[in-house]
């Protein structure tokens, strides 16, 4: 493996952005195999497993110039929806915003479309963007998230929108604010085994549904993120990159709730000082 390492660590010590996708992991023998217990785990799992397949099949011409943004796909695993199942189908998404950017948004929906053959997703669920120790989640911090995610519906890339771990005070601010209103509220179970009463007389009042998810509050941190790369490529420069932001997507046969595909497609950036 080491000259397939050595050119995928060429690859990376050039480029300043890095799109990954696992395409559909329910065609990974392997990692269904191996039951991961945290969606954490299963995570990391698929970006050392792609980047291993990956850095596996590339060739590497020197004459050529060196991408910018890198693509990290392995193709066999990619399934693209046939246009004649779209009706039948569901194609769900929940995206975790690691860096700071409600721009992000708009780069991972149209990813997602596009790994998928899609021209739009059914519903979009944005975890609570990253705030720093000690400051409480507020409107104003949600507001251009929401706000990004509320032009793609107009756009017409998103059909459904929702949030994920909003207390009812929250979830009440942002839907009197809001002009698209949330159809979705995720709620941690391990935080709370029972569901609010406040919060399920609200989301009653406004048919709003809710979910339970078991996804941590950080579902990839910068040091996981790193070390995964560096296990699979070695000598890397690993500690220049930085998750920018995940997308978790499932696609599901509506009439019977079958699972049909689920990955992941994440994008890093290089900071190079």
């Amino acid at each position: 493996m080491g000259t397939d390492s050595g050119r995928a660590r060429i690859l990376l010590d050039h480029a300043a952005t890095l799109n990954l996708q696992t395409g559909n992991l329910l065609n990974w023998g392997r990692l269904r195999k191996k039951c991961p217990s945290t969606p954490s785990e299963e995570l990391r799992d698929c970006i050392q497993k792609t980047l291993n397949e990956w850095s596996s099949k590339i060739s590497l011409d020197l004459n050529q110039e060196m991408p910018d943004v890198l693509e990290c796909v392995v193709d066999q695993a990619m399934e693209k929806i046939n246009p004649e199942e779209r009706e039948e189908l569901k194609v769900s998404a929940k995206l975790f915003i690691a860096g700071s950017n409600s721009s992000s948004i708009r780069d991972a929906v149209d990813m997602a479309c596009s790994a998928l053959g899609v021209t739009q997703l059914d519903s979009v669920i944005i975890a609570p963007p990253p705030i720093e120790d000690g400051i409480n989640l507020s409107l104003e911090y949600l507001q251009p998230y929401w706000g990004e995610l509320e032009n793609l519906v107009q756009h017409k890339k998103i059909v459904a929108i929702g949030t994920s771990d909003l207390d009812k005070t929250l979830l009440e601010q942002l839907y009197l604010w809001s002009q698209v209103k949330p159809n979705s509220n995720q709620v941690n179970l391990a935080s709370c085994c029972v569901m609010p009463p406040d919060l399920t007389a609200f989301a009653k009042q406004f048919d709003i549904q809710l979910l339970t998810h078991n996804d941590p509050k950080e579902l990839l941190c910068e040091a996981s993120f790193q070390e995964a790369l560096q296990e699979s490529i070695q000598n890397s420069r690993a500690h220049e990159w930085t998750p920018l932001w995940i997308l978790r997507y499932s696609v599901i046969v509506q009439t019977r709730g079958i699972i049909k595909s689920k990955g992941y497609i994440l994008q890093a950036k290089r900071n190079v000082s």
